[in-house]
């Protein structure tokens, strides 16, 4: 990619305007605050949990693997965008360039891609535990896990590589006022003077193909578990294979919930503010959940959690 390029595309070497989530509230001070506290939450939850998991031997599994590579695409991703968000409001800037906001969306694409295949591995994962037991160590085995996670990470980068240079080689020689808190494709293209009717249908195509193949993995591997569990003799193996699956599911329909609104529904049912408010939720609320979801619902990491915390220094 030619990010220099970018910069020269009719956006004057000024870049562009990020409008911000805090101009759009009446207490930006306290949205600003409370902005700051959840950035802290997500990065000191996501690091304690990737940390319990590399040093507790217990949690040495595949799923707890993939727990660990989600909790760090949570903290890249909420990197990304918050802490540029922050200074901007604290310093009282609001301009991003071209090279900069390339690289953001860069990022950004390429984490949430990641996190789309990541969640199918998981749950693809969730499907040999279940539904074959006995051959689990050797079909989840160490090799597997770091291939799938490998291959989420590098279609991921795809996503970013296809759509970052496109969406920036545009001319944009009209308003440069980003009604948005971060370079998010939508919002970026929506200020091109060119007619970019076939790269948003190609790009909505490019969403479908995106999101269609992690959601077939998902529902297929629920719906293998889902009928082994109602065949299992056991009220106890059907209650510990629901709880082991729960978790994944309710992170499964907070994520792509939201990015289906994002990046599949009509323009109609879009508006800068709502768009905003969808963002919130998916950017910053999310990361922040996920370390929750996957502690308070588990007992292992509880234990871990708690064997840490019971450690005395010898003296």
């Amino acid at each position: 990619m030619d990010f220099t390029t970018w910069s020269s595309n009719s956006t004057e070497q000024s870049g562009f305007i990020l409008v911000g989530l805090f101009r759009q509230s009446t207490h930006p001070a306290l949205l600003c605050l409370a902005v700051f506290v959840i950035f802290l939450m997500t990065l000191s939850g996501n690091a304690l949990l990737i940390f319990l998991i590399h040093s507790d031997t217990r949690l040495h599994t595949p799923m707890y693997f993939f727990i660990s590579q989600l909790s760090l695409m949570d903290m890249m991703y909420i990197s990304t965008i918050v802490p540029k968000m922050l200074m901007d409001q604290v310093l009282g800037k609001n301009k991003i360039s071209a090279p900069e906001c390339g690289m953001q969306m860069f990022l950004y694409l390429t984490l949430v891609g990641s996190e789309f295949f990541l969640l199918a591995a998981m749950s693809y994962d969730r499907y040999m535990a279940v539904c074959h037991p006995l051959r689990y160590a050797v079909l989840m085995s160490h090799r597997v896990c770091l291939l799938l996670a490998s291959t989420c990470w590098f279609l991921g980068s795809v996503d970013g590589f296809m759509l970052t240079p496109v969406t920036m080689s545009f001319p944009f020689c009209g308003s440069r006022e980003i009604h948005h808190f971060f370079c998010e494709v939508p919002a970026v293209t929506k200020l091109s003077c060119s007619d970019t009717s076939l790269y948003e249908m190609l790009m909505y195509l490019c969403c479908v193909l995106m999101l269609l193949i992690p959601v077939t993995v998902i529902s297929s591997s629920y719906t293998f578990i889902l009928l082994t569990i109602l065949r299992m003799n056991s009220a106890e193996g059907r209650k510990k294979a629901l709880a082991t699956c729960s978790s994944h599911m309710t992170v499964v329909l907070l994520f792509y919930g939201t990015a289906v609104y994002t990046y599949m529904l009509p323009s109609s049912y879009h508006s800068p503010q709502k768009d905003m408010v969808v963002s919130v939720f998916y950017t910053i609320l999310t990361p922040v959940l996920n370390p929750l979801i996957y502690s308070l619902r588990n007992k292992d990491v509880t234990e871990a959690l708690r064997k840490m915390c019971s450690v005395r220094p010898a003296f």
